[in-house]
Order: structure tokens, then C-alpha cells, then sequence
């Protein structure tokens, strides 16, 4: 009998180790990026295979074919607000990214389907948008393939697909200016009013600089001796509004500012604006 139960014990053991789940790493993982863009963000799932020797378009990934665009499950991309693509408003939501590679010419392709795998999947009657474009050969090999937001403002950006030496990017915006310039005046009808934000906001996109000027003051007038930023946007408007000689009494007075208050980068930053004032 104890030979029996040691047996059992013996193979109940091996079975549980046996059933054990075996985990390996991903041939081809999975990337979400998170892009903070315009009053909110993009956030996009993909997966990412690797070239490993093989050629990859016009074989791997056949020309003229409805793609994934990554590899495994459909690839996502999700918009926290409205975007622009090729002049078609795009509402918030999850959409598919597909693409059809060709060796000369690409389409792009917003779908309301976000589960397609495959082209027998694919229904062109829910494309939200269709985007064609040319790709580039790159200098270098991108190995693993590779999705990415770059050249970044405050109201565009471009999505960029790599992989091999094929690089294929388009444009998307969003209306930040509209949306800030109502909030802005919203705002100013209120008490505790932001004038720092508001100033920089005209400031950095060319608006009224006298306007942006007479709220810079109300910012340093709440700081006076502190906050060495605020001061040196102060600077800035006065140079832009070609007003040479307060400017440069403001530039002196941030230096001062930020020196008692330990921020040697709005000193350095004020110093240089005087030299431009020279």
C-alpha cells in the first residue's frame, strides 16, 4: 500500500509539472505607443516582426494586398480627440490601421474595423479614410519593423511605417487652435484667470503680442520677484514687439529673478536674448 500511494504521489506529481503552461518569448511583440498630441493623444497597438534574413516586400508582404500592418493581431490606433487625415475629419474612437504596400505606391488606410488579419477580412465599405503616398528607401535597414510618430507640433504630426530600407509616413492634425483660443476667452471672463498660459499661447503662435503683453504683466505683477519664466516670456514679447529698450530692462530683470531663485537656465536664456540686442 505505502508503495502505491508513493507511485501515485509520484505520478501525480509529473503530471502536474508536465501541465505546467510554457511561456517563450514573442516572435514578433507587441508595441503600444502612447503620443501626447494636440489637447489629448494618439495611442497605437501593434506587433512587430523581424526581417531574420527574409525579404519582406513583394514576398513576405505581397504587393497589392490588403496588410495588417505588424504582425499576429490587427493593428489599432486609437484617437483621444477629432484628427485630420487628408482633409477628412476623423471623431474620436479605435480604428484599424491596414495598409496595401506596392513597390511605387502605398495606400493607408483608417478602417472602423479593427479586427482585420487578414484580406479576406477587409471590407473597403468601412474605410473612414484612404491616404496614398509614395515610399522612400531609407539608407540604413530597419530589422524589426517599426511604427512611430515623429516631426511633432503642437497641431501635426506624421506616422511613419519602417521597415527593410522602406520608410512610408503621412500627415495627421487636429484643430488645437480653435479649441484654445475659445478656451482662452472662456476663461479670461473668469476670475483667477491664467495669464501666463495665455500670453505664452499668443506668444508661441504669433497672435495679438500687445494683448499678450498686457497679460505677461498681470503674471508678473502676481510675482513680481519669483517665477523667473514668467519674466522671460515678458522679454521675449517686448523683443518681438521691437520695443529694444524694455526688453532689455526685462531680460536684466529675469537674470536677477533667476539667479535669487536658482534657475540658471532663464539666466542663461535672458543672456542670450541680450546679445541679440546689442
Amino acid at each position: 500500500m505505502k508503495q502505491l500511494l508513493t507511485t501515485a504521489i509520484a505520478v501525480f506529481t509529473l503530471f502536474t509539472v508536465s501541465a505546467q503552461p510554457l511561456t517563450t518569448p514573442a516572435p514578433s511583440p507587441t508595441q503600444t505607443i502612447k503620443q501626447n498630441f494636440g489637447l489629448s493623444a494618439i495611442e497605437l497597438s501593434y506587433s512587430r516582426p523581424s526581417m531574420k534574413g527574409r525579404k519582406v516586400f513583394g514576398d513576405l508582404v505581397p504587393f497589392g494586398q490588403v496588410w495588417r500592418t505588424g504582425a499576429n493581431s490587427a493593428t489599432t490606433i486609437s484617437f483621444g480627440d477629432e484628427v485630420i487625415i487628408k482633409g477628412t475629419k476623423i471623431p474620436a474612437g479605435k480604428y484599424g490601421l491596414l495598409t496595401i504596400p506596392g513597390e511605387k505606391e502605398w495606400t493607408i488606410i483608417i478602417s472602423k474595423q479593427t479586427d482585420v488579419t487578414s484580406p479576406d477580412a477587409y471590407k473597403q465599405d468601412q474605410d473612414v479614410v484612404r491616404v496614398t503616398v509614395a515610399p522612400q528607401t531609407m539608407p540604413v535597414i530597419m530589422e524589426t519593423f517599426t511604427i512611430s510618430f515623429d516631426f511633432m507640433k503642437s497641431n501635426s504630426c506624421v506616422l511613419s511605417i519602417l521597415w527593410d530600407k522602406t520608410w512610408v509616413a503621412f500627415e495627421i492634425t487636429t484643430d488645437v487652435d480653435s479649441k484654445v483660443m475659445k478656451s482662452i476667452d472662456n476663461i479670461m471672463n473668469k476670475d483667477n484667470k491664467p495669464y501666463y498660459g495665455a500670453a505664452s499661447y499668443y506668444y508661441d503662435n504669433g497672435k495679438d503680442m500687445n494683448l499678450a503683453l498686457s497679460w505677461v504683466n498681470k503674471a508678473v505683477e502676481a510675482t513680481p520677484n519669483a517665477q523667473p519664466w514668467v519674466h522671460t516670456l515678458k522679454t521675449r514679447i517686448l523683443v518681438k514687439l521691437g520695443k529694444k529698450e524694455e526688453a532689455i530692462a526685462a531680460a536684466n530683470n529675469a537674470i536677477r529673478i533667476a539667479k535669487e531663485t536658482k534657475y540658471p537656465e532663464f539666466v542663461k536664456q535672458n543672456e542670450d536674448i541680450l546679445k541679440t540686442l546689442k
